[in-house]
């Protein structure tokens, strides 16, 4: 069974074979999908009235390996469906320290998942692709938006075909009117994933530019278009958006671009700091 199926539609494609107990399950998974997403195998069962090992043959009865299985793809598949009240209630800590020892150790964990999973070979097509590109358009809207602006920044630094589409005054549509097959775009996009990041991605692929995608998930919507697909975890701990393992996917990127023209940005920065020190721009 594909693992990239939705979870609440293999329940409902096999409801019917159900027993009994593992109709209780299912109709409170329906229905209280976000409450169950984060519960033990023993704490669902406990709070159903069924026991654990029931809980568990449900989840074989699926398809999946165990309990644990089906707990991850019950909580990548309702990063999108959860509202930011939704969100915030999964916060149950009050003491300050501990949402600071629980939050640091989410970020950590989630760039240690990214370093042991992103697809090292889809890095280094990443990085020829940036080359290759006759421009290079880079997009993140919502809380993805200091992704995108971040990874430009530098880029522009290094690169002269960079555009950052934001935005604004002109519609994002008008940016990237002219994108063609010599292009490259860079869409960033995470839970809840923007829909105008991914009408973008679908114009561009249209066009038939290249299509890089920086997301959580192989499920994420942003991988629909994609040509190559760069996964950084960004499991929540509350509401806020964890974009420590994207930030640092993206450095990761920038670094090795930049090393790539290493002597064409020596230069660069030679003449930068000319112009920070002659203007006072960094404190001294």
């Amino acid at each position: 069974m594909d693992k990239k199926e939705d979870l609440l539609k293999r329940i409902q494609d096999n409801y019917s074979t159900l027993s009994k107990s593992q109709k209780i399950i299912a109709e409170y998974i329906l229905n209280c999908y976000d409450k169950a997403a984060y519960m033990t195998a023993a704490k669902l069962g406990k709070s159903i009235h069924v026991s654990e090992s029931t809980v568990v043959r449900f989840a074989n009865t699926l398809g999946y390996d165990g309990y644990p299985e089906l707990q991850s793809a019950l909580q990548e598949l309702i990063k999108n469906k959860l509202t930011t009240v939704q969100r915030l209630e999964m916060t149950n800590e009050t003491d300050e320290i501990s949402i600071l020892n629980n939050v640091l150790k989410s970020d950590i964990d989630n760039i240690r998942k990214t370093l042991e999973e992103l697809n090292k070979d889809s890095f280094k097509n990443v990085i020829g692709n940036i080359f290759n590109a006759k421009k290079i358009y880079i997009l993140g809207f919502r809380s993805s938006t200091a992704i995108a602006e971040y990874l430009g920044f530098y880029l522009n630094l290094i690169l002269e075909n960079v555009t950052v589409v934001k935005p604004g005054v002109s519609d994002v549509f008008e940016q990237m009117l002219r994108v063609n097959s010599n292009d490259l775009v860079i869409g960033i996009g995470f839970p809840r994933y923007s829909k105008r990041t991914i009408e973008v991605l679908k114009y561009a692929k249209s066009q038939e530019a290249k299509i890089v995608t920086i997301t959580d998930s192989l499920i994420s919507p942003l991988t629909s278009v994609a040509d190559e697909v760069l996964i950084a975890k960004s499991n929540m701990s509350s509401f806020v958006d964890s974009i420590v393992a994207p930030l640092s996917l993206v450095n990761a990127l920038i670094v090795s671009v930049g090393i790539k023209e290493k002597e064409k940005i020596t230069d660069t920065f030679e003449k930068l700091e000319t112009i920070w020190n002659e203007y006072g721009i960094y404190s001294s």
